[in-house]
């Protein structure tokens, strides 16, 4: 097995026995990256010479020491390229410092290695969104790998990366993690810094991990979770070690099943895959109760006019004056706005800035944004009522299995649509998780994967982590 395919931990007993060094293992992810990513396309960039330089003084007594981590291109690394696969900022900014995580990965001795693909700013489900070329699905090239966190879900998933950070808004962790077979981690809303995060909605963003098991997420919780007084959004609470109950079993546990998550709409392998991994989770122990969600039928519509509406706020700041890049020879400051947003920002950024305005806008912002806000309370309300009952809360991911490249093209509704089962955690600031299940067999014959979705509540890290690596045993 070469290194690139092994887990954190697994990586780690040799480092620590001498029998390998982090500039092994760089340079068979450097191998595993030139052989496969002309076709899957997970890399934006990477920094070979970079990397061994900072492997040569890493401590392999911390607890990542010398296990190189590929970093979603939404995340500043200092001296990297950070262009957020958009046309604005490719080839015109470098990142000038580093994001809280990246300060607390290299603490804990990992070394920060390559780019990787997404869609444009995280807008987008496919990473088809993104500027700077498309990224394919490892186990069917024909599909998409999900987004937007999707060149780190399929680096991953391609064996061409250790483990990824990606960030999560809506489903951009756990629904890629799913249609690529890996583990995806969504964290409570202020367990994670998020400075140095380029921010698309900031009260729903949040940094997580992308690995190959539970137990390399966890390792990877634990180095990058902490207050940082740099997000004001970061919270004061102690931060546990999260592999410490990996193995305590779910014996005893309530898991609740939400009657809205499991209605029409879902592929009835899906459906097949997920309530066997449920069945599994029965036979270790835990008790199964239905429950209900009552406002999931609002949540797609509550999501898509508060996270357009902060976003037409955030990217305000890239107008080709203070970052990225600029047209030649405006006529005045208007006319420089217009066409540097206009030829820098894709479709689907355009789209969500428009939505994002009207709905901010004097006249519309009681009716569309503060309702909305409302909204999400009463969502909120629903998991807080739901985590009185049971532990943690199961579900599929998403809908179906990683779709064709280009299906949903010119339908982005639908793409909306299949973030039913996600987004509502972003909504309500809860943790959640997809861990791999039972693949299915497409119409073409070829093994797609599926995820389970485990959410747990706000801080709930540990319980949701001795749940999924529970479901990943059996």
């Amino acid at each position: 097995m070469s290194l690139a395919s092994q887990s954190i931990s697994q990586l780690r007993s040799q480092l620590i026995s001498g029998d390998i060094a982090p500039s092994d293992i760089l340079d068979s992810l450097a191998k595993a990256i030139d052989s496969n990513n002309n076709d899957i396309g997970a890399y934006l960039s990477h920094d070979l010479e970079t990397a061994k330089s900072e492997a040569n003084s890493a401590d392999l007594t911390k607890p990542l020491g010398g296990i190189p981590i590929a970093i979603k291109d939404n995340i500043n690394v200092l001296g990297q390229p950070c262009s957020c696969a958009s046309k604005f900022l490719d080839g015109a900014y470098t990142a000038p410092y580093d994001a809280t995580v990246i300060t607390r990965l290299r603490a804990a001795g990992a070394i920060p290695f390559g780019r990787t693909n997404m869609d444009e700013f995280a807008m987008g489900s496919t990473t088809e969104n993104s500027a700077l070329g498309k990224t394919t699905n490892p186990h069917d090239t024909t599909r998409t790998p999900g987004g937007s966190s999707g060149g780190s879900a399929a680096a991953v998933a391609a064996r061409s990366a250790i483990a990824a950070l990606g960030s999560d808004t809506g489903g951009s962790i756990r629904q890629p993690a799913s249609h690529c077979g890996v583990v995806g981690l969504k964290p409570s809303y202020g367990r994670v810094s998020r400075y140095g995060l380029v921010a698309f909605a900031s009260s729903l963003d949040q940094i997580g991990p992308l690995t190959q098991n539970v137990e390399d997420a966890a390792l990877m919780l634990n180095a990058i979770s902490g207050y940082d007084p740099s997000d004001a959004t970061s919270l004061q609470q102690d931060v546990p070690d999260f592999t410490e109950r990996l193995d305590c079993g779910v014996s005893g546990m309530k898991l609740g099943l939400p009657t809205e998550f499991f209605g029409e709409g879902i592929d009835p392998a899906v459906r097949k895959s997920i309530d066997a991994a449920i069945a599994k989770l029965e036979a270790a122990g835990a008790e199964l109760v239905e429950i209900s969600l009552p406002h999931t039928e609002y949540a797609v519509a509550t999501y898509y006019i508060i996270a357009p509406a902060e976003a037409s706020s955030n990217l305000s700041r890239f107008d080709g004056v203070r970052y990225g890049n600029r047209v030649d020879q405006p006529e005045d400051v208007l006319d420089l706005y217009h066409r540097s947003r206009a030829a820098g920002f894709g479709p689907e950024v355009k789209r969500r800035i428009i939505l994002g305005t009207y709905a901010l806008s004097s006249g519309y912002y009681d009716a569309y944004y503060n309702r909305a806000q409302k909204v999400r309370t009463l969502i909120r309300q629903d998991f807080l009522n739901a985590y009185q009952q049971v532990d943690a809360i199961l579900s599929p991911v998403t809908p179906t299995a990683a779709t064709l490249l280009g299906s949903d093209k010119d339908n982005p509704l639908q793409q909306y649509l299949a973030d039913i089962y996600t987004i509502s955690a972003n909504l309500a600031g809860i943790c959640g998780i997809s861990i791999p299940c039972q693949p299915i067999t497409s119409d073409t014959g070829t093994s797609l994967p599926v995820g389970l979705q485990v959410l747990g509540p706000h801080m709930g890290e540990q319980t949701l982590l001795q749940i999924a690596n529970v479901a990943e045993q059996a």
